[in-house]
């Protein structure tokens, strides 16, 4: 598809999910994968191509955009070093949104993320730049979540939730209404989350707490 190919940026399990996502939207030609580790197998077909020093070359080789296909639990250290050196390139990074996908006409998606399969998101949302917002992700009305998040599969965020930036929220976490939650914390899966959030760290619970991750 002219003017239309695409590049990812990272292999590993991320990348799978995004390959049948991108492949949904009839959108993209994907290109290839572009990942340090060079003696990969090809992933669902798509060969890798490169490293990721190889990034200036494809964006003139085949007048591509690129995806980042880099997961993010822990922190958003990777995700955030893949972007700059895209945008380095001058590369573009569109958003992508599954087919099976609802995002309300009145919501705003930032640069660069992805919204995967039975994702809703609600009026008057706003996702920020790089974002994850992973399968059957629930986002209500008026939720801002800021840049480099992953809302992870089946999480349900409730209207007027505030996100700041480099959050991962695990698998099943339900968020209550009007909650903020600061940057850089990670909520563990299946946690219930009650009341703001205003010191970073790893929660988990229910009700969600504050958890030594090296005791």
């Amino acid at each position: 598809m002219k003017g239309n190919n695409l590049v990812l940026v990272g292999g590993g399990g991320h990348c799978c999910s995004c390959i049948e996502v991108i492949q949904s939207t009839g959108q993209y030609t994907i290109v290839g994968i572009v990942d340090k580790e060079q003696d990969m197998s090809p992933i669902l077909g798509v060969p890798i191509i490169g490293d990721d020093d190889s990034i200036p070359i494809f964006k003139k080789k085949f007048s591509c955009q690129f995806m980042i296909t880099l997961g993010q639990i822990k922190n958003s250290v990777g995700r955030r070093r893949l972007f700059n050196l895209v945008r380095e390139s001058k590369g573009k990074i569109p958003v992508i949104i599954a087919s099976t996908a609802f995002v309300s006409k009145y919501a705003n998606i930032g640069n660069g993320s992805t919204v995967m399969h039975n994702v809703f998101i609600n009026a008057n949302a706003t996702i920020g730049n790089g974002c994850i917002i992973n399968t059957g992700a629930l986002i209500e009305h008026d939720v801002q979540v800021d840049d480099y998040c992953h809302i992870s599969t089946k999480a349900v965020v409730n209207g007027g939730v505030t996100i700041d930036s480099d959050c991962f929220i695990g698998s099943g976490v339900t968020i209550s209404q009007s909650v903020s939650i600061c940057k850089g914390c990670v909520i563990g899966a299946g946690s219930v989350v009650l009341h703001s959030i205003e010191k970073s760290g790893v929660y988990a619970g229910n009700p969600v707490r504050r958890i030594d991750v090296d005791g």
